[in-house]
């Protein structure tokens, strides 16, 4: 199979690759580069020909200077653009700072001017994918996912589906607290793109949540449980994503970013374009390949470092340094789709009736069963209120923002920020857009 990867010159895009290359049933025999960097480009494929340096018959690397021959003959397609790039990052993130609003790259004002970015490049490259590639599926990874997905699906409808590494991560890591085998258990997970709950964990029919709620010094081994604090989980009653912190401990977290000497985008400015920088200049496989593993171990490290600082000041343990583990995610979701193996992952697809107080074609996050003919979300237990309550209040946001973006309307831009729950006012979202408008 043919894979193509857009935006090729990512930076995790040889955790792809490395991936690929591990991968026993060598399912992907070809991977095309497109990115519209040139230079970034050429640096991720100095650090994929290390990775294949001493592999026996490597996966093919080759890097499209087209978009329409990048698409053409392909059988999946990886979204992982970055619009703007990390340039465009830093200003979604300082614009609601300045108004004393949360600014975050997926969550509140600063995912919703990411997302009226990035939007319009991503419909016009489904309509590109629905012309040149139609029977191929489209792995979303491109953030905002949950809203990028839903735009996309205007066009390519149940053929592109999100991935997020963010409830693969919890599942896991709550299973080895409850000292479970991650392999081994079942879950309920319901939400939306970094927004969701782990309501159920079982092994072999029984249920292990409860127990792990009750265990203090268990919930304490875990970065859920570090970040959200013991007595708040056992209120809830469930495991909330990570990207929850920034709803439920708002003051602290925007405290935190605004105490913080950078935001996390000009960390990231600054941290990849050096990369890019030092390993253009250095030159050979060998260099950029050890550029490229020091520069991703310390990303790793400082992943929502400003979350971790608001809730005590933690380290991360050394199993979630390993790489995002999206790879490992969009390497599942290919062999599922590919091989009929009737996968159970947790992914961004179209409702249905899954949570009937949502439109069928509205985007969510829960466990799909995978096969040949696509992912179909599985049924999960009713939402508590305060769920709900909160989804229902995110997913008009980003409809609205889908609206803004798709037909340049600027009402809808101003309700999907004035509506957000960490944008407290429509003052102060008209200041936003107006800002983001004047810097671009």
């Amino acid at each position: 199979m043919r894979l193509t990867i857009l935006g090729g010159g990512g930076f995790r895009v040889p955790l792809v690759y490395r991936a690929l290359l591990d991968d026993p049933a060598r399912s992907v025999s070809e991977v095309t580069l497109y990115d519209t960097d040139a230079r970034r480009v050429a640096v991720i494929a100095e650090v994929l020909a290390r990775l294949a340096q001493g592999r026996p018959d490597p996966v093919t690397v080759r890097v499209a200077q087209d978009l329409d021959k990048a698409l053409t003959g392909a059988d999946f397609i990886f979204s992982a653009i970055r619009v703007g790039g990390t340039a465009g990052r830093v200003r979604d993130e300082r614009i609601p700072l300045s108004e004393g609003v949360l600014g975050q790259e997926t969550v509140g004002a600063g995912g919703v001017l990411y997302g009226l970015r990035t939007i319009p490049v991503a419909l016009r490259i489904a309509e590109r994918i629905a012309a040149l590639a139609p029977q191929a599926w489209v792995i979303n990874f491109t953030n905002p996912a949950g809203m990028v997905t839903e735009a996309m699906s205007q066009v390519l409808g149940d053929r592109v589906i999100g991935i997020c590494d963010s409830p693969v991560g919890l599942v896991r890591r709550a299973a080895r607290a409850a000292g479970a085998d991650p392999d081994r258990v079942a879950y309920d997970y319901i939400g939306l793109n970094h927004l969701g709950w782990l309501r159920s964990l079982t092994l072999d029919g029984a249920e292990l949540l409860p127990r792990l709620l009750a265990d203090e010094a268990a919930l304490g081994s875990f970065e859920e449980g570090r970040l959200f604090g013991a007595d708040w989980l056992r209120t809830l009653g469930a495991l909330p994503n990570e990207y929850l912190h920034y709803y439920y401990f708002r003051r602290e977290t925007l405290r935190s970013v605004q105490e913080a000497a950078e935001t996390r985008g000009e960390f990231l400015d600054h941290q990849q374009g050096g990369f890019f920088e030092r390993a253009a200049a250095a030159g050979g496989p060998e260099a950029a390949y050890e550029l490229w593993e020091r520069t991703r171990l310390e990303r790793e490290e400082t992943y929502m470092a400003e979350s971790r600082e608001a809730s005590g000041g933690w380290q991360r343990d050394s199993h979630d340094l390993e790489g995002g583990g999206y790879d490992r995610v969009a390497l599942a979701l290919m062999h599922a789709l590919a091989d009929d193996r009737g996968t159970r992952l947790i992914l961004n697809v179209r409702n249905g009736s899954t949570v009937p107080q949502l439109a069928p074609d509205a985007i969510v996050e829960t466990v799909c069963e995978v096969t040949s003919q696509g992912a179909r979300p599985l049924p999960c237990a009713p939402l508590r209120e305060d769920q709900l309550g909160l989804m229902l209040q995110v997913k008009a946001v980003e409809r609205a923002a889908v609206e803004a973006a798709t037909f340049k309307d600027r009402n809808a831009a101003l309700r999907a920020l004035a509506l957000h729950p960490l944008v407290d006012s429509p003052t102060v979202a008209a200041h936003i857009l107006e800002r983001a408008a004047g810097e671009g």
